[in-house]
């Protein structure tokens, strides 16, 4: 049996007070150890000030607390060599190193990393002067449409790192680094790296090659 509405409330004012209640709720949530956010008055977008360490450089940055560190980098630094694939972290395509640590970055929020190091695909290494993963991935083809190949070089850099240092596999639990690296081992750590064109073998190659120049 329906419920009477409650008398001298009209149908209409409930709805409009449900929906100020849900988007109250709603809004968004600063990270845990961010800088707090402020507004320049009411309706206004939240702002937040954040300093991150970008490729050796500090940069100051103003902007919605709800900026992803992809966006940050891309819309606000400029840094458009970290690409946005699928914006949901399933492709890898926006992978970063933060204090020397692989992550996707359309799933964090750039206030997240105040005071972070950050190293994208241009703080690895120039024209002329080469990471020497990136020159591997030139020497063994490791790229088709190029694409994915910011985020494959960033995550093939920590990759070998994680092996290097004996850190367990995000990926299965079972598998802990044990240098040197082999194919099936490089091939696990590297599943969260989508490659559309299907450059995977050739990727696996120049990871091997840079791997035993460094053992």
């Amino acid at each position: 049996m329906p419920i009477s509405p409650t008398p001298g409330i009209s149908r209409r004012e409930v709805l409009a007070t449900g929906v100020v209640s849900v988007a109250a709720a709603s809004g968004p949530a600063v990270a845990r150890g961010a800088p707090p956010a402020r507004t320049a008055g009411a309706g206004s977008v939240p702002m937040i000030d954040t300093t991150l360490k970008v490729n050796g450089r500090t940069e100051r940055l103003s902007m919605d607390a709800r900026v992803t560190l992809l966006d940050a980098l891309r819309e606000h630094l400029h840094l458009t060599g970290t690409k946005k694939g699928c914006d949901h972290g399933q492709c890898g395509a926006c992978t970063v190193l933060v204090e020397g640590k692989r992550i996707n970055s359309c799933l964090t929020l750039a206030a997240m990393h105040d005071g972070d190091e950050i190293t994208t695909i241009e703080g690895l290494g120039l024209p002329g002067d080469l990471h020497p993963m990136q020159a591997a991935f030139v020497a063994h083809d490791g790229y088709q449409c190029g694409y994915c190949t910011p985020g494959q070089i960033c995550s093939a850099v920590a990759v070998l790192d994680e092996i290097k240092r004996g850190v367990p596999s995000h990926v299965s639990a079972d598998l802990v680094a044990k240098p040197p690296a082999s194919a099936d081992e490089i091939r696990e750590r590297m599943s969260g790296n989508i490659c559309r064109c299907g450059a995977y073998s050739n990727i696996i190659d120049a990871m091997i090659d840079v791997a035993g120049a460094k053992a």
